[in-house]
């Protein structure tokens, strides 16, 4: 019975994560879609109020995404992995294959606001072991 109660009090602590888990990937997987489609104005929507006061406007973004992150620009395969709370803040790992086949791991810091689930940075991430 013990067993029972301690599985079940552990779904419903890790539900919070699972329920914020779609949308917060496809918060990404849509910026990811308007960077593919050159419409840097959507792309720049799903970015945190943070970012859009840094950036300033979606071409300076757009700008930004192109030459630092090429692979998110131009990604070949994209593949969602594990949510995760990191010091109260929600990153979401994403492993991106590149048009010239390499691998690359990010983390996306995600926030909620009243506009929904948005991008908050990107962490490009160390390729060791990438792909081992």
């Amino acid at each position: 019975m013990r067993l029972c109660a301690g599985l079940l009090t552990a779904v419903f602590l890790a539900f919070p994560a699972w329920a914020q888990e779609e949308p917060i990937q496809n918060t990404i997987q849509n910026q990811l879609n308007a960077l593919q489609a050159d419409d840097f104005s959507t792309a720049f929507s799903f970015a945190s109020p943070t970012i859009k006061s840094l950036f300033g406007t979606p071409d300076n973004f757009g700008l930004m995404v192109r030459q630092g992150y090429p692979m998110v620009y131009r990604p070949g395969r994209v593949q969602m992995l594990d949510l995760r709370e990191v010091a109260g803040a929600l990153w979401q790992r994403v492993m991106i294959t590149d048009e010239q086949g390499r691998t690359h791991l990010l983390d996306y810091q995600m926030i909620e606001t009243g506009d929904g689930w948005q991008i908050n940075g990107v962490q490009l991430l160390p390729s060791a072991g990438v792909g081992a």
